[in-house]
């Protein structure tokens, strides 16, 4: 990892470690994701035959108090659908714009990913070398980037777009939650 200023460069792999590992499992009081594919990424906790999926691991974070927000584009895969069907602790929130193809998770609004890698286990590097997505991004814990980053999703998850969004033949219901 390249450390840059007040940002670190995380290429391939490294994203599994910083931003699931160090990131998403140690939030303490918040997480944002924006990202536009959303899988059941499985998360390997404590050696590869024991592994949790992302959806169980956010939705055990939620069941602590940690409030999660969720944003993706399309339809997550059917592993996390079935899951997701299983119901959603009111801490954790899931909406779906399909113009979203920013990605980024915040942590606690204190550290932040900002890159390339969907929350998927090709993406964030769960899958194991040969079979991940090659990636870039940015991890920082720059307080007026993450502010930005922050409002930007925040405009996003209000809706702030929706009266003008010439795609709502897409979406007909505008920031539309799962019902499952």
């Amino acid at each position: 990892m390249a450390i840059c200023g007040e940002a670190e460069l995380v290429v391939d792999g490294e994203h599994f470690e910083r931003i699931v590992l160090e990131g998403i499992c140690a939030a303490r009081v918040s997480v944002d994701i924006a990202t536009a594919d959303f899988k059941a990424m499985l998360v390997p906790r404590g050696g590869r035959s024991r592994a949790e999926s992302i959806v169980a691991i956010l939705r055990k974070l939620a069941n602590k108090g940690v409030e999660i927000r969720l944003m993706h584009a399309g339809v997550p895969s059917s592993a996390a659908l079935l899951e997701l069907k299983e119901g959603l602790p009111e801490k954790l929130r899931i909406r779906r714009c399909p113009r979203l193809h920013a990605k980024s998770v915040i942590i606690d609004a204190r550290s932040m990913y900002l890159g390339s890698a969907n929350l998927t286990g090709a993406g964030l590097g769960a899958k194991a070398d040969g079979r991940r997505n090659f990636e870039w991004g940015v991890w920082t814990r720059a307080a007026g980037m993450i502010e930005a980053v922050l409002d930007q999703f925040n405009a996003l998850w209000e809706g702030q777009q929706c009266e003008s969004c010439k795609r709502r033949d897409v979406c007909p219901v505008p920031l539309e939650e799962p019902g499952f």
